[in-house]
Parts: C-alpha cells; structure tokens; sequence
C-alpha cells in the first residue's frame, strides 16, 4: 500500500478526494469519464490505496483465458453476457450473496464519447437495495474524485441529472471523448 501511494502520489502526482464509507460495505462505483485504458491502472492505485476491494465484471469467456487467473485476482468476477440472460438479476444475486460488494461500472459502455448513460448500474443498485458511489478520474487536476453515497429514488431522470452534477468539469485522459 505503501509503494502504491508513494507512485500514485508521489511520482505520478495524482490525489484522492473523498472516500468510501466503511458503514456502507455495498455499493455501485459508477466511475466516469472512461476514454483510455489507463483509467484500469488509476483505478487500481486508488482501490489499494484505500483498501476497498472493488470489483468488475467481465464476460466469462475472459475468466476461461490463460489470463483468467489475473482477472480474478484483480477482482474480476465472470458474468454470463448472452442475450438470454439477464445482466441486471446476476449481479444483484451477487450483491444479494456478499457481505461487501463494491463493484465498478462505466455507464458509458465505451471509452468513446456518448450522449447517453446506460441504465444498468442504477437498476443494479436499485434492486439490490446499495448506494451508488461516483467516482471522477480528472487528468488535467490529477485527481480522483469519490462521491458520498447516493441512494436512488425510482425517478430515474431526476437521479441522473443528481448524479450528472458530480462530472460537471471533470475531463478524462482523451478530452475529446470527456
């Protein structure tokens, strides 16, 4: 942790602002803008600086790879993604199935620029009863941003634009996808 926080900070020059709760051992991290593959690696050095186990699912045909191994030990759990099933339920079950659950999600779906969210990460944390955790990686500043928990309401416009507000500002590693 020591080493990861002396690169991080130190040699990198990034900081963390905020922090994740330890009362709340359940949340949706919705982690924005996601524009370069380097976000895995920010991402990382936050997740051990912190000490919060963070998650991320990944089809399950990534996890039968010769680098399965390394997806499950960098928290990686294997989701089936086939049209039949149904995405939103298997993660709730397996929010439903843990103590803690902190699982990272990019509502873009893409590292490219969208006009659009997709929904999945509010109905997870929705029907599996968490908060949703905002977290911005700002590369110009250097610095990652984490949220105070936000519980959903069932308006799902109105929670949106709320959340929205968190990203006002925040630019990611390609500016031109932010």
């Amino acid at each position: 942790m020591l080493l990861a926080k002396f690169i991080f900070q130190t040699l990198l020059g990034w900081s963390i602002k905020g922090q994740f709760y330890k009362d709340t051992p359940k949340t949706v991290v919705i982690v924005l803008p996601h524009t370069s593959w380097h976000d895995f690696f920010v991402g990382v050095f936050t997740r051990n600086i912190l000490k919060v186990p963070i998650s991320f699912v990944g089809k399950k045909e990534l996890f039968d790879s010769p680098l399965g191994w390394y997806f499950k030990w960098m928290g990686g759990v294997p989701i089936e993604r086939s049209s039949k099933q149904n995405k939103v339920e298997q993660i709730v079950s397996m929010f439903n199935s843990k103590e803690e659950f902190h699982l990272s999600i990019a509502p873009e779906g893409t590292r490219k620029k969208v006009e659009k969210w997709k929904s999945g990460f509010y109905y997870i944390a929705q029907d599996a009863k968490v908060p949703i955790t905002a977290v911005a990686f700002d590369y110009p500043s250097k610095t990652v941003k984490i949220s105070e928990p936000f519980y959903t309401t069932g308006d799902y416009e109105k929670d949106l634009k709320e959340l929205q507000k968190f990203y006002v500002g925040v630019v990611g590693k390609v500016p031109k996808y932010t």
